[in-house]
């Protein structure tokens, strides 16, 4: 049981990843083909999950919007955690006022909620998939920032980083060579964590019209365009809810048996 988080979390990701990765170069039907005539067909052999309001077809609409929420929540954690991890590595290799005022810039960040900076900064810049991803980055790198310079600190009073600075070994190799090293499980974790958080994020920022624009499928903006069409076609809005709903609860049980996986601690507790 102690890997049913991790097993299930890795299928449910899996199945979004392979569905983001297939539509690149295939789609039961065109997306950007419109055929009023076959607007709110029922699902059929042709179209396994029926048509919405302009006769394009569910399931493909479904898997290019898995591309969409897979590739902003890529490039978003990967940017801001990469940013914030090195942030956070550095002000505890330094120390001083170096660390002090990068965790107070973090603390100044956290004072803003998450999802509504993302969204104040689409809004000025213009609604993107470039802008979604910037702003979403930026409201990673506080948070890498932190955990990055907290797991590094314990790491740096271990006894083998004394000997290594016995030895002469500069601040820049320790952290390459011991600091990080250790801190990167605990990095990964969070990093899952984030990707559910990610998602959710682009699927708000699409929803306002802030994030991925047409003719690029989002299943945000999927919701958006559903909601008016609720009890003539409640379908179009279950599909991309059902999509958000795996996504998220893969990234979330993947994290937490992650987690399990790498705190001896926890490992002990649920035996």
């Amino acid at each position: 049981m102690k890997r049913v988080s991790f097993i299930l979390g890795g299928g449910l990701v899996s199945l979004v990843v392979l569905a983001a990765l297939v539509s690149t170069f295939w789609t039961p039907h065109p997306t950007d083909v419109i055929s009023i005539a076959n607007r709110f067909q029922p699902p059929s052999a042709s179209h396994w999950l029926g048509t919405d309001q302009l006769g394009r077809d569910l399931l493909s609409l479904l898997m290019e919007g898995a591309q969409s929420s897979v590739i902003v929540a890529f490039l978003s954690v990967g940017l801001g955690g990469s940013v914030g991890a090195a942030l956070g590595l550095l002000a505890a290799a330094r120390g001083g006022m170096l660390e002090e005022l990068v965790m107070r810039c973090a603390d100044l960040a956290f004072a803003f909620p998450a999802l509504l900076f993302a969204i104040m900064l689409a809004a000025i810049y213009g609604p993107s998939l470039t802008n979604a991803v910037l702003a979403i980055a930026f409201i990673n790198v506080p948070v890498f920032a932190r955990l990055g310079r907290a797991a590094a600190n314990q790491i740096w009073v271990r006894d083998y980083v004394t000997a290594a600075r016995a030895m002469g070994l500069s601040t820049f190799r320790i952290t390459w060579r011991h600091v990080g090293p250790n801190v990167a499980a605990i990095l990964v974790v969070q990093i899952t964590i984030e990707f559910a958080i990610a998602i959710l994020a682009e699927a708000a920022l699409s929803y306002l019209g802030l994030g991925v624009q047409p003719p690029i499928p989002s299943w945000g903006r999927m919701l958006s365009e559903a909601q008016t069409l609720l009890f003539i076609a409640p379908q179009l809005a279950i599909w991309p809810g059902v999509c958000i709903v795996i996504a998220v609860l893969g990234f979330n049980l993947l994290g937490d048996g992650l987690r399990d996986a790498t705190d001896p601690r926890l490992r002990t507790m649920r035996r």
